[in-house]
């Protein structure tokens, strides 16, 4: 798999929700920390979204992305078919290959026949963009919902963009996710959690920490998808925590990184 950067890696730093830093991270600077640790990928998912740049910044990002050997994914959250649709322009202009769309409780609300009708049409112009539509599990859109989306579309040019943790919220262990969403897969988010008690004993949370630190089943993950081609992307990402102090958690988003990469290259193969 080629190991690639994601926007949420800094969540922080880019500004998200109601916390934004003094001088937010841009798509150029997301660019510069990957090629800095010698990733090859980026994807800009939906906090840091491409259709705010213009045409020309488009065009000056895949260039720099290109004269650095690097190729660039996006994103968007929630499905809406005119926004994936100028996505799907956006994606050509920048030489993309992926287009991850994360589905949600929004979408879950909606009939699997009324999605899998507004998601054809777009196939055949993701298709003619030389672009794949990766659905991406998240918290409240359940595995077997995606499957189900997937079987019924019948398309090779919609996939999965497979995340490690996100379907927690739905009440599957990452085993269960990825035994149903594994053969389907065509992007992976790698990232790791804990799970911690309550000081007062009230329950528990799960909070990220850096890759290979925590409790995600990495190396079975990879050995379930050793099927992908050796062109997918393994994209890393964070669950940070912002704590009570927002810039000693911005501080903390690059050494999080640097150990992430350390550890996602001896793993990922």
């Amino acid at each position: 798999m080629k190991l690639g950067l994601g926007s949420y890696a800094f969540r922080w730093n880019i500004g998200i929700g109601d916390q934004h830093p003094p001088r937010p991270m841009t798509a150029f600077d997301l660019l510069d920390e990957a090629h800095s640790r010698g990733l090859g990928v980026v994807q800009y998912a939906d906090n840091l979204p491409l259709d705010r740049l213009s045409d020309d910044e488009h065009h000056r990002l895949a260039r720099i992305a290109a004269d650095r050997g690097m190729t660039l994914e996006l994103g968007t959250q929630s499905f809406d078919a005119d926004q994936v649709a100028r996505y799907l322009v956006i994606g050509r202009r920048i030489g993309a290959c992926i287009l991850r769309v994360a589905l949600d409780e929004a979408d879950a609300r909606m009939p699997v026949a009324d999605l899998a009708q507004q998601l054809r049409p777009l196939l055949q112009d993701a298709r003619d963009a030389g672009i794949r539509i990766a659905i991406e599990n998240h918290f409240n859109y359940p595995s077997p919902r995606m499957v189900e989306l997937l079987e019924t579309v019948d398309d090779p040019q919609l996939g999965v963009c497979l995340d490690v943790a996100n379907s927690i919220c739905a009440g599957e262990w990452t085993e269960e996710t990825v035994g149903l969403l594994a053969p389907w897969t065509i992007n992976l988010h790698l990232k790791d959690y804990v799970i911690t008690p309550d000081p007062h004993g009230v329950g528990f949370r799960i909070q990220g920490v850096p890759l290979g630190q925590g409790r995600a089943p990495l190396d079975w993950v990879l050995t379930q998808l050793g099927h992908c081609p050796p062109e997918t992307s393994c994209i890393l990402e964070h669950w940070l925590p912002l704590g009570g102090d927002p810039q000693a958690a911005r501080a903390q988003e690059r050494p999080w990184l640097d150990q992430t990469v350390a550890h996602a290259r001896r793993i990922v193969t």
